[in-house]
């Protein structure tokens, strides 16, 4: 470097049209990634969409559209935050099932003419018309030239730029087949010897041509149709966002699009409607179905005060809201983005497959080659039909459609499944790291427990009883804003069903850490530490055996003074979520050693550890010190996930191997965080680990499937053991039971 600032690389998604197989994606990210000024390119095969890092200062957008044009595709900058909502056709379902269709019709002759060819259908009179060469010809060269045009396009690209491509094979194969079927119409004795006797006509191959087109076209439909299926997840996320909000501007009422509301507006949201932003309300009562967000199946009520989040359902009632966030800020928007990002990555073991698929063309070509050789000049001497039908079935056998879908549609399905469960994965390499967990690591406050602290007990001194030690407690503390006293006093409110009020309060002091001192209804009242206390002046307070199973089972004491003399204590307490037993008991059963990591006091912490069932306890821990334990774990070889929420987490979550951030929790925390539990609770964990590993499960199979598949096949084709047109539907067929298999991951 020489001294500059450093440059900025900034991320952009693009979308990639024309690609067909994995040799298609390896070509682009080796080409557009050797471009000055690209840092990374990751292409996705099943998204049709490619992640590049790149420096806007060196390069420019339409330079790398250009180049990938040049490569014979077509590019443009995907915007991650519209929905197509309007029924668009990103894998051109309806023109491919055009083709398709069209491709057929041609094909139907062909078939009619086969049936004088088998015992089980030699009884169908067959038009001469349909065995005439001519026109066999007329039929073959419409399908060859104008619905093949695309495959030569594409395959004339890939050469043109040193790359081979399944377009290449598609090409070569019933190019092979339509021209030598040309050759044999104007020299028909080449093909003597190839058919012993029998036929009166010149065995020609345009059937072959034609075929093979049509069920390359069928499988690609039927890609299509499976590929839509992965994004069902995330076109639910999209369905989500109304187009429209009703916003009060001035006096007026105005019905505008969702993205023209500013922060700070006021929106109605009607019975029915669906909310447009994050909010919080100002007027109104209704109940509102957070389930696609949240994951609560019952609905929940709102009122003034209470926070909504966009895309959620008013059942009933009428609501104003003031838009807090919107546009692109929302929840809704944030979730739909951390998806596309997630679905769009590459996890690293796709780095296998896309080598392997980078010379796998070529080397089917030049097995094909030697198939063609050997049988022309060893196994059928001066065969060419034969030797010829080999090679193309060879060609088309081996395409590696299959190995290139099978890592990213499982990734794509995987966690589009997980985000109905309420787990963002932010990268799709974080689904491959999690299933390796070994140890996980838990904050306490706001992870195992609710974050919130109740009111655990009261117990008054001298002649005060416990409701009136409370309301008076509660009466001081009502001008603080500590959680503690917070919870005193939402406890006292709520005690005797709203029995009790609270009187007024005077001269309120707070020491910070240590206590606060208020004047109620004439007296004096103290309230916070024991040590604090003795400070000011009040009398040593007696033992208490109650007191002491109160702070060894972890409850937080407030101790209370009136008029200089002990009045009694309050303990609160933070409750373990309902949840997260059971969630850790799950972790323990699936290999993973459960450790809690926190910056309280021993005994707090070591109270909701047994109360969680876990064992190992770091308590008194600051951040730093949080990030260090990680690291150490690490250093031992061992594989940690992080689960926290707060900002103290956040150096941990990052240190982590897979860190998970509870959604409740502080925007920092998540943004250190590699998965997001929206549910907020640990059961999130649960299943996200449950999720990556059922999807490692399923890429691995499908890699399996895909070597094996050309394993098995291609010793076939070159036995001539398979017809092109089988060897074509197989080839189509693998790469549709790859996406069906990945699909098994929505039951998940």
């Amino acid at each position: 470097m020489n001294g500059t600032a450093p440059t900025a690389v900034r991320q952009v998604v693009m979308n990639i049209t024309g690609m067909t197989c994995a040799a298609c994606a390896a070509r682009i990210e080796k080409v557009i990634g050797k471009l000055d000024g690209v840092e990374q390119i990751d292409v996705n095969l099943a998204l049709h969409r490619a992640t590049l890092q790149i420096v806007p200062a060196r390069i420019t957008l339409r330079s790398i559209e250009d180049k990938v044009r040049q490569l014979g595709y077509t590019a443009e900058e995907h915007n991650p935050g519209m929905a197509d909502r309007s029924g668009a056709d990103p894998f051109e379902i309806r023109r491919t099932g055009a083709v398709l269709l069209l491709s057929f019709l041609f094909m139907v002759p062909f078939l009619w003419a086969m049936a004088d060819h088998h015992a089980w259908s030699a009884s169908i009179p067959v038009p001469e018309l349909l065995v005439n060469p001519w026109f066999q010809l007329a039929l073959a060269t419409p399908v060859q030239f104008i619905i093949g045009l695309p495959f030569y396009i594409r395959a004339f690209h890939a050469v043109k730029n040193g790359g081979a491509n399944m377009d290449v094979l598609i090409v070569m194969g019933t190019s092979a087949a339509y021209f030598y079927s040309h050759y044999l119409m104007f020299h028909p004795s080449s093909t003597a010897g190839h058919a012993a006797g029998g036929a009166h006509h010149t065995p020609l191959y345009f059937d072959a041509s034609v075929m093979i087109m049509t069920i390359v076209w069928f499988g690609k439909w039927l890609e299509a149709l499976s590929k839509r299926r992965t994004l069902h997840s995330l076109r639910q996320l999209h369905e989500l966002r109304p187009e429209m909000a009703q916003v009060i501007r001035g006096s007026r009422e105005l019905r505008v699009p969702f993205e023209e509301v500013a922060s700070g507006e006021l929106l109605v949201v009607r019975p029915g409607e669906k909310i447009a932003v994050d909010g919080v309300v100002t007027e109104g009562y209704a109940s509102v179905n957070e389930s696609m967000i949240s994951g609560e199946g019952l609905p929940v009520d709102k009122r003034p005060g209470d926070r909504v989040i966009s895309g959620t359902w008013n059942q009933n009632g009428v609501l104003k809201v003031k838009a807090t966030e919107v546009g692109h800020q929302t929840t809704l928007a944030k979730m739909i983005r951390l998806m596309e990002e997630a679905q769009s990555s590459k996890a690293p073991i796709q780095r296998m497959a896309d080598n392997i698929s980078g010379i796998f063309v070529p080397i089917i070509i030049a097995i094909a080659a030697a198939t063609f050789a050997a049988w022309y000049f060893v196994v059928e001497p001066g065969v060419t039909g034969g030797a010829l039908e080999k090679a193309i079935a060879v060609l088309l056998i081996a395409c590696p459609c299959a190995l290139g879908l099978a890592t990213p549609t499982s990734i794509l399905v995987g966690s589009g499944r997980a985000a109905q469960l309420g787990i963002l994965f932010k990268e799709g390499k974080h689904l491959e790291e999690l299933p390796r967990t070994d140890v996980i690591l838990l904050d306490k406050t706001g992870t195992i427990t609710i974050g919130k602290p109740h009111l655990f007990d009261v117990m008054a001194a001298g002649r005060r009883d416990r409701a009136s030690l409370l309301r008076t407690v509660a009466a001081a503390e009502q001008h603080s804003e500590h959680p503690l006293a917070k919870a005193i006093v939402e406890a006292a409110l709520s005690e005797g069903s709203g029995a009790l009020e609270l009187p007024a309060s005077e001269r309120f002091e707070s020491s910070a850490g240590r206590g606060i001192s208020a004047v109620v209804e004439g007296s004096a009242v103290l309230a916070g530490t024991r040590k604090w206390l003795q400070e000011q002046g009040v009398a040593p307070i007696p033992p208490s055996g109650r007191i002491e199973r109160w702070e060894q089972e972890g409850c937080n004491v407030i101790y209370a003074a009136i008029d200089g003399e002990w009045a009694g204590a309050i303990a609160l307490s933070d409750r373990i979520k309902p949840a997260s037993r059971k969630a850790i008991q799950q972790f323990k059963a699936m290999g993973a050693e459960v450790m809690m990591v926190t910056g309280d006091h021993h005994h707090t912490a070591r109270s909701i550890a047994k109360q969680a069932g876990i064992r190992h306890v770091y308590a008194e821990m600051l951040p730093e010190h949080k990030a260090a334990l990680v690291q150490e774990l690490k250093s031992q070889g061992k594989h940690v996930a992080m689960i926290g929420d707060g900002i103290n987490d956040a150096p941990a979550l990052a240190a982590a191997n897979v860190g998970a951030a509870i959604a409740k929790g502080t925007d920092i925390a998540k943004a250190a965080a590699d998965v997001v539990l929206l549910r907020g609770d640990l059961n999130g964990m649960v299943r996200a680990i449950g999720i990556s590993r059922r999807t490692m499960q399923i890429i691995r199979q499908n890699l399996l499937f895909s070597l094996m598949y050309n394993a098995l096949a291609i010793p076939f084709a070159v036995s001539g053991y398979l017809a092109p047109w089988v060897a074509c539907t197989a080839m189509a067929f693998s790469s549709v039971t790859v996406i069906c298999n990945a699909l098994r991951l929505q039951k998940a």
